[in-house]
């Protein structure tokens, strides 16, 4: 059973700010999670129920889980250093 991914517009806007080469390396991440949302090295993160930290290069994708509705949101795209500000 695939999920719907979808980006909450303030992620839309990180990802179109990135570099094509980047923006085609991160898509195939966020493809990935319509098979399956929590690939290995996915990270659970803490403070929010159901909130979700995939490694993908030197940036990180953290978006919103809902198994009931089968729906996972994007909630930010940034680089390591940047994602947890």
């Amino acid at each position: 059973m695939a999920y719907s991914v979808a980006l909450a517009p303030a992620a839309a806007r990180q990802f179109r700010k990135l570099s094509i080469l980047v923006q085609q390396r991160l898509k195939r991440h966020i493809d990935a999670l319509a098979r399956g949302p929590r690939p290995a090295g996915t990270v659970k993160m803490h403070g929010e129920p159901n909130l979700y930290r995939v490694k993908a290069g030197d940036y990180r994708i953290v978006y919103y889980v809902w198994d009931p509705e089968q729906e996972v949101l994007v909630v930010k795209i940034a680089h390591r250093k940047d994602v947890y500000r």
